[in-house]
């Protein structure tokens, strides 16, 4: 099915890359752009953008043409629309991790919704957005995650950022994971100046920080926030502690389940439910993107006081139109799926995947962080290496998510692959070879050494 040609770089190619410069430098360096002109500002930006993506080293802004399956027609940033500008090959850089996106029940729940109700939900949520599909969404999430209460949002992002700056005040404070996505940490900036970043999932840490913090106010409200599975590490935290540790320094706890929730644990009940937290952590929220084939998130709480804050404290809940008819009809769909029988095997197949996957990178070398799930992070290290290797694999037609600054720190670049239910095992074993060959050769030209990552020790789940 595929050329099984092992793809290398050139070495005067590799050359020709050092020399222009588009291996060198990173985003970082332009983060805080100065001068009077805010546009003008950031040409040099766009100038060094440009520079990559005239040598193929650019990784983002990619496009699919058709379903993101694991197999996809991938088209780089500014190439022409026909076909003839897309690469057809493995695909694992999309996030459709029991595969529902093509899924025929869910396609025609979407198909259905479209008919009956339109493609517009026509307003905010507090205002007339709501529609029967997301009323029954919101009872469908709180029976699976034990939690009443549950808040639509048209957006992960605006979960994680809506519920922050509604609950948290100035006066208070957050504890959160140094490692907790994007969306998270900027809520808390966004809230308040006395945000404490823990050790990345050190218990022992957060101990010291809420036993520091109410030792000086005992008043105020304190906010900890993990992920119940963490997207570029793909591990997880003792939620039971957690929980124990937020019970004994008053303070609440956020569990993010994006990642997790429906592609892992007893009927898709994430890492909450394999930990048997189901209706005792304080908070949860997700995303829909990952597992259940639209945009969208939530946060469920077992206070309808915390739901009424939401509604109308929440930015992105009640200045934002709500989830569509169609977004809601699509979740509900492959919510059912994954509390089935169905979704049990479509589960285990997934785990299957990752571990197969896991293995087949093994042998070439490769490192991969944290535990069997959906996200297969390759630990690279140095980001000249992983946008090569990026660039061999995108001409090798093996696509993969080349990421650096700022998803991750600088100096912890990675390719970050995620497997589907529906991967078979032939192009799994086609990827993790193309994997090992471009990051090993791509090493070998930049005469890199392999990095084998941050050691955490081993954590088993559940």
């Amino acid at each position: 099915m595929h050329e099984e040609t092992l793809h290398f770089e050139r070495a005067d190619d590799v050359a020709q890359l050092v020399a222009c410069g588009a291996l060198r430098g990173n985003v970082a360096q332009f983060a805080q752009p100065r001068g009077p002109d805010l546009v003008k500002r950031t040409e040099p930006l766009d100038a060094w953008c440009a520079l990559r993506a005239a040598h193929g080293v650019w990784q983002y802004a990619r496009a699919v043409d058709g379903a993101p399956g694991p197999e996809a027609r991938v088209r780089e940033e500014g190439t022409a629309s026909d076909a003839a500008g897309a690469m057809a090959g493995v695909n694992f850089a999309s996030q459709d991790y029991l595969s529902l996106a093509s899924h025929p029940a869910v396609r025609e729940a979407a198909r259905l919704a479209l008919l009956e109700a339109g493609p517009h939900s026509a307003g905010s949520a507090v205002l007339q957005g709501n529609s029967s599909a997301s009323l029954a969404l919101e009872a469908a999430l709180g029976a699976l995650v034990r939690c009443e209460h549950v808040t639509l949002f048209p957006t992960g992002w605006g979960a994680a950022f809506g519920l922050i700056t509604a609950l948290v005040t100035p006066r208070d404070y957050v504890v959160v994971d140094q490692l907790a996505h994007a969306s998270l940490r900027q809520g808390a900036s966004a809230a308040t100046r006395n945000v404490a970043l823990h050790r990345h999932l050190d218990t022992g840490h957060v101990r010291e920080l809420l036993a520091a913090i109410r030792s000086r106010d005992p008043d105020n409200g304190i906010l900890v926030v993990t992920e119940g599975l963490f997207s570029m590490d793909s591990d997880v935290p003792d939620l039971p502690l957690m929980q124990h540790l937020c019970r004994e320094y008053g303070a609440t706890l956020l569990v993010d389940v994006a990642h997790d929730l429906g592609a892992l644990g007893p009927g898709g009940s994430g890492s909450i439910g394999e930990q048997g937290m189901l209706g005792k952590v304080d908070i949860v929220m997700g995303a829909f993107s990952k597992t259940f084939a639209s945009n969208g998130g939530f946060v469920a709480c077992a206070s309808r006081a915390v739901k009424r804050q939401l509604q109308l404290f929440a930015g992105p809940h009640l200045f934002s139109n709500a989830l569509s008819p169609v977004q809601a009809a699509t979740v509900l769909e492959a919510l059912r799926i994954v509390g089935s029988g169905e979704g049990e095997a479509l589960r285990a197949g997934l785990l299957r995947n990752a571990v197969a996957l896991r293995a087949a990178l093994a042998e070439t070398g490769m490192r991969c962080l944290g535990l069997p799930s959906a996200i297969v992070p390759v630990w690279i290290g140095s980001e000249q290496v992983a946008r090569l290797a990026g660039r061999t694999l995108a001409r090798a037609n093996v696509h993969v998510n080349a990421v650096e600054f700022p998803g991750v720190p600088l100096g912890a670049a990675r390719l970050r692959l995620q497997v589907m239910a529906e991967h078979r095992v032939e192009q799994l074993r086609h990827g993790a070879r193309q994997v090992g060959a471009a990051v090993n050769g791509a090493g070998a030209a930049l005469g890199v050494e392999p990095a084998h990552g941050p050691w955490r020790g081993e954590r088993s789940r559940g």
